[in-house]
């Protein structure tokens, strides 16, 4: 695929302003005879705009077949613009028509897409046509003098505002679309730097794996140690049943992180539906953190749509579930359904809220945002988003959208 400021796009704008200039013969050739009342030759000047209109037809046949084309044959198609109309000036007084201004678009054109070297020799290829025109040439029949210097005054505006609006009107297009190109550049560096944070990451947790092991092991032994003392209170001995619980869940998730690392969907692309998908994920945050209150409302509609289980969405979602029962321990609401082909998931909380400047320093308890930055990126790359805003009366709504069609088999 070319970028924008491709010398195969310069073609293609160079083909819808080679049809402005056969207009522009084609209307000299009808206008000028009738309006100015003088003569032209048309039988030398309708071959230049027909094969002006042949050269462009084959153009366009070619922009339309082939993905890159060269500076070389730029510049070729430039000096054709350029032959065109030298050999048009030619028959229709040379230098001093006022249409001679319009070689000036062309070299601009040049300037603005060609390389340098190719650049400067279409300019002096148009100041070697305008010096030749300037001796050669045919003059053409005007029986007034005084009212052949007024239209050629009258000329020489109209050719400059011809001019300013060619050169404006390519020049703007030419900058956009080099804006577009350092946006999507910016973009692309934004995109290979997170990757980056998520190798290392993934890095830091294979290492976080293999150290855990042993004193999570040692964790386990006491609190199954504490559970069986027959000395300790029921609600002492309730909390060790529950540190063993949390424990089982740090080993099961650290026995997945081998089994999940570079697995972008679930193994042997097996699906299920996206109801019992989000109800899987809830149940399993529900056991992990039973002491937050979780209201849940799930609607993808009868029959829901299958997806295949993606891991890194299942985390996603648990992080921001996970970050509203930080921000609001004492209750926190999840919405999920299915709206235009799009899975959401709408995650509520009535917390202090989002802070106004994003770039201030987090606060002792926030956490590192490490959460948030693999949710984004397990979004963005099933080509969905992550929302944040104020949630009416206090607090935050955290918005997961999902293209259905990226999440089916």
């Amino acid at each position: 695929m070319p970028s924008p400021a491709s010398p195969t796009d310069a073609l293609r704008r160079l083909i819808g302003l080679r049809w402005l200039s056969i207009g522009t013969m084609l209307g000299v050739l009808l206008f000028v005879p009738w309006l100015l009342d003088i003569p032209l030759p048309g039988a030398a000047l309708l071959p230049v705009a027909v094969t002006l209109i042949a050269i462009n037809g084959l153009s366009m046949l070619r922009a339309a077949r082939i993905s890159a084309i060269r500076p070389a044959e730029l510049f070729a198609q430039l000096c054709i613009e350029l032959g065109a109309w030298s050999a048009f000036l030619y028959f229709t007084g040379g230098a001093t028509n006022p249409l001679i201004s319009l070689l000036l678009p062309l070299v601009a054109i040049g300037a603005a897409t060609l390389p340098g070297r190719w650049a400067w020799l279409l300019a002096v290829l148009a100041v070697v046509a305008y010096s030749v025109l300037w001796d050669f040439n045919e003059q053409l029949d005007i029986y007034d003098s005084g009212l052949a210097v007024h239209w050629h005054l009258a000329g020489m505006w109209l050719t400059f505002a011809l001019s300013a609006g060619v050169i404006v009107w390519y020049v703007v297009r030419m900058t956009a679309a080099i804006r577009r190109r350092d946006q999507a550049l910016a973009a692309a560096r934004e995109s290979s730097l997170r990757s980056e944070r998520i190798v290392a990451l993934g890095n830091l947790a294979a290492g976080a794996a293999h150290e855990l092991g042993t004193p999570l092991g040692t964790m386990a032994i006491v609190a199954g140690e504490l559970a069986r003392n027959p000395g300790l209170d029921d609600d002492t001995r309730a909390d060790a049943e529950i540190l063993l619980t949390q424990i089982a869940h740090c080993k099961t998730i650290l026995g997945g992180l081998t089994l999940r690392a570079g697995s972008l969907r679930a193994e042997g692309g097996s699906t299920m539906a996206a109801d019992a998908w989000l109800a899987g994920i809830i149940e399993r945050w529900r056991s992990q953190r039973p002491h937050v209150p979780l209201a849940t409302r799930i609607d993808c509609g009868d029959p829901a749509p299958t997806l295949v289980a993606d891991t890194t969405l299942e985390q996603a979602i648990h992080n921001l579930i996970n970050n509203a029962a930080d921000a609001d321990p004492a209750g926190i609401e999840c919405e999920a359904g299915v709206d235009d082909a799009e899975l959401v998931v709408r995650v509520l909380d009535r917390g202090p809220g989002m802070p106004v400047d994003e770039a201030a320093p987090r606060s002792p308890g926030q956490g590192l945002g490490i959460g948030l930055l693999l949710a984004g990126s397990a979004a963005e790359r099933c080509g969905g988003s992550i929302r944040f805003a104020p949630r009416p009366g206090g607090g935050t709504v955290a918005t997961l959208s999902l293209p259905l069609a990226n999440l089916q088999p």
